[in-house]
């Protein structure tokens, strides 16, 4: 697939890497770009910048009718972006909310299983097309001061399995993104090393063009696959070790 020949949609569209995924298919040539977001009046900026191919619509990844309405009405949509996502830095013991442990759970899995499920459809009657979903490499290995958006990346990675599973006798490629820390405000109290967005989105895209289904964006992504393959149980106790620093 080509970005030149991609008509996205893209969710979360008004912060953290949402932003950059936007200016990422403008740069690469996409002819049409949906910015999907709960309040649509929080993109005027970005769609300054290209009125003409952006698009902002009202999307809440979270809601059932919300979904269903844009992929009834951006039907001409081949290039899914997940992008959407939740995270409070929350540990799973010491005084945990469960109000935000939903919230994770609803935005980052239930949230990007509705889209996948809602554009499934969409995407095969476009030729089959791409689905790109926003991970981490946390996905893999429990990080304990966030382990509660850790988890429910958990289950965004193993959706994502499946739904490639699903999809793939009607030709749709569904790219799974895991970088480490990304610097977006988002991990602005965690240290370096990190990952520049612009550096994320390059590789997602990238991936899209050459067919990878898995993508490691940064050198600390890479170097924990790498960690991961060799020894999995040695990251999870160097991770866990972290409580005790």
């Amino acid at each position: 697939m080509q970005i030149q020949s991609a008509i996205a949609l893209v969710t979360g569209a008004n912060g953290g890497i949402g932003q950059y995924y936007i200016q990422g298919l403008q740069a690469a040539g996409a002819p049409r770009i949906y910015a999907g977001a709960r309040n649509p009046d929080s993109l005027k900026e970005i769609v300054a910048s290209d009125p003409d191919r952006i698009l902002p619509i009202p999307l809440d990844i979270t809601d059932e009718a919300s979904v269903k309405a844009a992929a009834e009405t951006y039907s001409d949509v081949n290039l899914l972006i997940n992008n959407a996502g939740v995270g409070f830095n929350q540990r799973l013991v010491p005084d945990i909310n469960f109000a935000r442990v939903r919230s994770e759970i609803e935005v980052n899995y239930l949230g990007t299983l509705r889209m996948c499920l809602a554009f499934a459809p969409v995407l095969k009657a476009n030729g089959g097309g791409a689905i790109v979903n926003m991970l981490t490499i946390l996905a893999k290995v429990n990080f304990p001061l966030n382990a509660s958006y850790c988890a429910s990346k958990a289950a965004a990675l193993l959706a994502t399995q499946g739904i490639r599973a699903e999809l793939a006798l009607q030709k749709t490629l569904v790219v799974g993104v895991m970088p480490g820390t990304v610097d977006t405000g988002m991990s602005k109290d965690f240290p370096p090393p990190k990952v520049a967005p612009e550096a994320v989105v390059q590789a997602a895209l990238q991936a899209v063009i050459d067919e990878v289904e898995d993508v490691y964006p940064g050198e600390q992504a890479q170097e924990m696959q790498a960690q991961l393959l060799q020894d999995p149980k040695a990251v999870e106790k160097w991770m866990a070790g972290i409580l005790a620093s």
